[in-house]
């Protein structure tokens, strides 16, 4: 009986350790009034956080440092105040810096592929030619990717969009795509400045 309860105690104690770190590598977005950088239009809020230092890349990446690779990972939430559901699915996020060059948003999928200006030799092939692990190839890209096809009313979603790009003075993220699915209606676009 003895022997019963100090393997109890020991798997309890393990799973609370599991749990704690588990627990730890969560991300949570701020609520979308806390965004310095938004903007409301026909109810929904939008807000806009380019993530370039390394305390807020690893609160949301881990060791993964996206920015010293040339990817800009920007965390998009947007909060859905009307009364009608919001169509994300067709959500398109370009990056305009203050000269008017314009990029547009790499697909967390292809992040791995970028060979941005500090990365290693790295094969812009899907085919495995080298045995070194690429440091782009990391689960949170996809995991943290903005994903939502859908925003009920009273709802919000969030995620990140990636560019390749750096961060300059006077930069500004548009974003347009959101519809109403019952009308088909084409909300605003919203141009959110990153100053």
């Amino acid at each position: 009986m003895h022997f019963v309860f100090k393997r109890l105690v020991l798997y309890l104690s393990i799973s609370v350790a599991f749990a704690a770190d588990k627990e730890s590598t969560q991300f949570r977005p701020p609520a979308a009034d806390t965004f310095e950088h938004r903007q409301t239009n026909s109810k929904v809020t939008i807000g806009a956080d380019p993530y370039t230092t390394p305390e807020k890349e690893r609160a949301a990446f881990g060791k993964l440092d996206l920015y010293s690779f040339g990817v800009l990972p920007v965390l998009v939430l947007i909060q859905n105040n009307s009364d009608k559901a919001i169509r994300l699915d067709g959500i398109k996020a370009v990056y305009a810096g203050p000269n008017r060059n314009r990029v547009d948003a790499t697909p967390a999928k292809d992040v791995r592929y970028i060979n941005g200006p500090n990365q290693p030799n790295v094969p812009t092939s899907p085919l495995p030619t080298r045995k070194k692990k690429n440091p782009l190839d990391a689960w949170e890209v996809e995991g943290r990717a903005f994903v939502a096809k859908t925003l009920p009313p009273g709802e919000s979603a969030s995620g990140f969009f990636y560019f390749q790009a750096g961060l300059q003075p006077g930069a500004t993220i548009y974003l347009n795509g959101l519809t109403v699915p019952a009308t088909g209606e084409e909300l605003f676009y919203f141009e959110i400045p990153l100053n």
